[in-house]
């Protein structure tokens, strides 16, 4: 039955006038604490019926027992892959590392101690973060100077421009301007009575004429007749072979190499660089005699010595190995004094 307001009455007596079960523990509370708990009591029922209209729907779409079902096609079967565990990739620690590591925790921990001892002179916040302590260092890969003597250049053919490079990187090379300074000092030093002079002005062009000599000889010897040629100006190491065949390898370079092709052909690089060399030596070179017999004694010279640049390319890697000493710069001095004797005559 419907209770009706009495007029004057009030919404609470209203409320508390209800003999509703469901309602009856609404008594006692305030309009605010009603007005929630209807909210959260119709939240429920909204909820307790979705199960309800779910189940309603599904049981319109299905069809009926007379009805035959719509043909749907059928979709295959997917089949779910298998997860992969997840693989966590660990840097394998280093020797270094574990020490440095252990010295960072032994030190972070032992300032740590000193403040909460409350030693003079610690700071409170001394140890709340990691006090990083080195106790030494990674090593740094040693290089090898003999790489490039090793398994010789890359069966490729170089453009004018690598030939170019190639010729500025070996006159740029330390090794090479090492030896022509040093080389400079001891000859001027050995003979002061020289065209160069004595002393340091002396030393200065002794430099500057070796330093002209080697940049010309590279200039025709690598880039400029190499390009003209097709030649390659590199030289090709046989280390699986006999001794006496690498020898003799060694020799016949000079006379007969390898083209950009990779087949064999003839050196120009060596049999016209040389004369183009020594010729323009003779424009500036002080002291050297510039009649054709003397040039042409030079030009010999040159070709027998030719080999030497070889031998060492060829052989200094399996000395290294053994001796363990790093000798390239024998290649250098070995060049740079055949270059001077032969100036000399």
């Amino acid at each position: 039955m419907n209770r009706i307001l009495q007029p004057g009455s009030s919404a609470g007596s209203a409320f508390s006038s209800l003999r509703t079960p469901r309602l009856r523990f609404l008594t006692g509370l305030s309009l605010a604490g009603r007005s929630c708990a209807l909210i959260l009591l119709a939240s429920a029922l909204a909820l307790a019926a979705c199960p309800t209209l779910a189940a309603q729907s599904n049981s319109v779409q299905s069809p009926s027992a007379g009805q035959a079902a719509p043909a749907t096609p059928a979709k295959p079967a997917q089949t779910i892959p298998p997860l992969k565990p997840i693989q966590i990739l660990l840097r394998p620690a280093e020797p270094c590392m574990v020490k440095n590591t252990g010295a960072t925790v032994a030190a972070t921990g032992a300032m740590r101690a000193f403040s909460v001892a409350g030693l003079s002179g610690i700071p409170r916040s001394a140890g709340t973060t990691p006090v990083i302590t080195k106790v030494c260092m990674p090593r740094v890969p040693l290089i090898n100077w003999y790489a490039r003597f090793m398994d010789g250049p890359e069966v490729k053919p170089l453009t004018p421009d690598e030939k170019g490079w190639l010729a500025m990187h070996n006159v740029l090379d330390p090794f090479n301007l090492l030896t022509i300074t040093g080389e400079a000092a001891i000859s001027v030093a050995a003979n002061s009575h020289s065209p160069y002079g004595p002393g340091v002005p002396g030393w200065g062009r002794y430099t500057g004429v070796s330093f002209t000599q080697d940049l010309t000889g590279e200039f025709f010897g690598t880039f400029l007749i190499p390009s003209l040629v097709h030649q390659d100006p590199h030289y090709h190491r046989m280390p699986n072979a006999s001794i006496k065949s690498r020898i003799f390898h060694a020799a016949a370079q000079v006379l007969w190499t390898q083209g950009d092709n990779g087949k064999g052909m003839i050196n120009y690089a060596d049999l016209v660089g040389f004369a183009a060399d020594d010729a323009i030596s003779n424009l500036y070179v002080p002291g050297q005699q510039t009649r054709f017999s003397a040039t042409a004694s030079r030009y010999g010279i040159g070709l027998a010595t030719a080999p030497i640049d070889n031998y060492v390319t060829e052989f200094l890697p399996d000395v290294a190995r053994h001796v363990h000493v790093q000798i390239v710069i024998i290649q250098r001095v070995i060049n740079q004094v055949a270059r001077t004797e032969n100036t000399a005559q």
